[in-house]
């Protein structure tokens, strides 16, 4: 089901399957509401129970790295210490507790993986006997770093990210990796359901009830329901 499905299964529902052009509800409201709970219940279910349903992840396909200098300010002589990064920012992932919600990170197969550390961690690594000439990977901010990445040209990412709508700007196969009104929204099917009732309990229920504005002088317009004179018509 995708995020346009939820979203206007969510305005039948209010208004008992009877829509119409002049709807005052926003559809793009819903979404932003969709996505808020999303998060909300894929934190609080991975709190719980520690685990990541691969319905709640995508991919961004394949990401080119880039050659940098390691120093981060701009009117400061270059250190001469290249380091790789991805050339797009990574979207916001969900809160995990103490992790990234980065579910895979390695080669674009699909089955290379490289480890993810702390990037503070990055400076003893070229003294570990055993795996200093590893790939390692670290984030800073919003961009996905590889340590030990001479020949390394692109990396595959998956994770469980923040706003869905973020990834239709990386590239799969020549399409965009998602889209509102055709990609599957990444959630399973019974947390669904808690997303519905949350929505429709609270926000459209307020949403649905408030009054609009049809005359067109900017205020809202409750009907005052004029009391019937006795023997005489209700004035409207």
């Amino acid at each position: 089901m995708t995020l346009d499905e939820i979203a206007y299964n969510l305005l039948n529902l209010i208004r008992g399957g009877k829509q119409h052009h002049d709807e005052h509800i926003s559809a793009e409201q819903i979404k932003f509401n969709i996505k808020h709970y999303r998060a909300v219940f894929i934190r609080r279910d991975y709190a719980k129970n520690g685990f990541n349903s691969r319905h709640t992840e995508q991919d961004l396909g394949c990401l080119e790295l880039m050659q940098v200098d390691a120093a981060k300010c701009c009117n400061l002589p270059k250190t001469g210490c290249n380091v790789y990064r991805t050339i797009k920012k990574i979207p916001k992932t969900i809160r995990y507790n103490f992790e990234e919600a980065l579910s895979y990170i390695g080669d674009v197969s699909g089955m290379g993986t490289i480890p993810f550390v702390n990037s503070n961690t990055i400076q003893f690594l070229p003294y570990d006997k055993y795996t200093n000439g590893k790939y390692k990977s670290y984030m800073i901010g919003d961009y996905l770093y590889v340590y030990n990445a001479d020949g390394l040209k692109y990396v595959n990412v998956r994770g469980v990210f923040e706003d869905p709508k973020e990834v239709a700007k990386f590239d799969c196969g020549g399409v965009n990796c998602y889209d509102d009104s055709a990609s599957p929204f990444p959630i399973p099917m019974d947390m669904l359901d808690l997303i519905n009732t949350g929505i429709l309990s609270k926000e459209l229920a307020l949403i649905g009830g408030t009054f609009t504005d049809t005359v067109n002088d900017r205020a809202q317009d409750p009907k005052t329901i004029v009391p019937r004179p006795m023997g005489g018509k209700q004035k409207e």
